[in-house]
């Protein structure tokens, strides 16, 4: 039987921390924005991260990535409307090309100059972000004259309770109506007497802590290796074939897992579900790729080198593919290989394994084999987990099962070993 090396650790034996490239995502937080029957229609998101004077076009960049990225008890991108604070700069940005339109709304801000030069030279890209599928939200800035060309994008007006006098507040709604098409959202309602005063007016979106206080949402994120991630952007550049990216996203768990989870969010909005790398990085093209790479590589830790657990779940993968190479279908070895990849992710995301595969879309084989030990790829996993160990009898067991020789699983687990090494060596 194959020895096992040194630096091979059992999962039960390796804290969460220890995980490849585990880390706490940024802060997110989010605030309930409700109808008049006080149900939830949407959501802003905050940036808690970041001090509240540091909103920049970066920081808007690495919120709405984050949501979409991030390993949680829920999908931040549900079915309900999500509003996102903008800079105009972030506007033009390529991780919107990475959204699904229907789902983000975005709160674009007044401008610094509000002259009819600048105002008209923005028209354009508000116009073709509406034009994508995006909802706008203003503020009630948008009520003023030097803003009139921006009104027909409106899809909400936000009236903050706090800069509008109660004795103001009738006139202010009246004029939202007369010039917009927008529904009406009264923002910072912090009492009773506020939501009365609205509400009597008919405004029917209503936020602020008299409803709900922003949340934190409890997020994980796995980072991959950054060598991995440039090497997969300059594949990328130089347009190499899909076996050399294939190559490339099966080495690295956190980079397999972060792929997987992009395509199959709510927020990305494909309607299908997407089980293999090939399928993914196919369906995203490579321009996607490579600007859902750049922004993985931002917001990747520089010291986040493949760590034991992140290794043992690449030789893992790589193991169970060569094994069921030999006795499956193609189409098996590559959920052989995903078997293998994320049996780990639990270690690495530092929750229950059942609670980490909901953030991904997995054929039912795989889920079984995963959660419950059960189907056509068990015993691959069995005998990778045997040969991790040193375990003869189980090792035994795994190659009757499977109808192998001890020689071909050894072999097998030399090559997956020297796949892995190489992995590490090329990074």
């Amino acid at each position: 039987m194959t020895a096992v090396r040194p630096n091979s650790a059992t999962p039960a034996g390796v804290p969460p921390s220890a995980a490849n490239g585990q880390t706490q995502a940024p802060m997110i937080a989010r605030q309930a924005i409700v109808d008049a029957s006080h149900k939830v229609v949407g959501y802003e998101l905050f940036d808690r991260s970041q001090a509240s004077g540091d909103h920049t076009a970066a920081t808007d960049v690495s919120l709405v990535f984050n949501a979409l990225s991030h390993v949680g008890e829920e999908d931040l991108f549900g079915k309900l409307f999500l509003f996102v604070n903008c800079t105009h700069d972030s506007l033009a940005g390529g991780h919107l090309d990475l959204v699904n339109p229907e789902r983000l709304v975005l709160e674009i801000p007044p401008l610094d100059d509000a002259s009819p030069q600048n105002v008209e030279h923005r028209l354009p890209i508000l116009a073709q972000l509406r034009q994508r599928g995006f909802r706008l939200a203003f503020g009630q800035y948008v009520l003023e004259p030097a803003y009139a060309l921006w009104r027909p994008l409106a899809t909400f007006v936000k009236l903050d309770l706090t800069l509008i006098a109660n004795s103001d507040l009738k006139e202010v709604v009246k004029t939202a109506r007369r010039s917009t098409d927008a529904a009406l959202i009264a923002e910072k309602v912090e009492t009773a007497e506020q939501y009365d005063r609205v509400s009597s007016l008919g405004v029917q979106l209503f936020q602020g802590y008299w409803f709900a206080r922003p949340t934190l949402v409890k997020t994980r994120m796995v980072s991959p290796s950054q060598a991995h991630i440039l090497q997969l952007l300059k594949l990328v550049r130089n347009q190499a074939s899909t076996d050399e990216i294939e190559e490339v996203l099966k080495k690295d768990a956190g980079l397999a897992f972060n792929l997987l989870r992009l395509i199959n969010s709510a927020g990305f909005g494909y309607a299908r579900e997407v089980t293999s790398f090939r399928q993914a990085f196919m369906l995203l093209g490579l321009k996607k790729l490579f600007r859902w790479a750049a922004l993985l590589l931002t917001a990747t830790r520089a010291d986040s080198s493949p760590a034991t657990i992140g290794n043992m779940a690449v030789v893992r993968g790589r193991l169970m593919e060569l094994l069921a190479e030999q006795v499956m279908s193609p189409e098996d070895a590559d959920n052989a290989f995903v078997v293998g990849i994320f049996s780990l992710l639990d270690v690495m995301l530092g929750v229950p394994l059942e609670q980490a595969l909901e953030t991904l879309t997995l054929p039912q084989t795989v889920m079984n084999v995963l959660l419950r030990k059960e189907g056509p790829y068990a015993p691959l996993l069995e005998l990778a987990e045997a040969c991790e160990l040193g375990d003869e009898v189980r090792f035994n067991q795994a190659c009757q099962a499977l109808r192998l020789s001890g020689q071909q699983a050894n072999w097998a687990h030399l090559q997956a070993l020297a796949w892995a090494d190489q992995m590490v060596n090329e990074a």
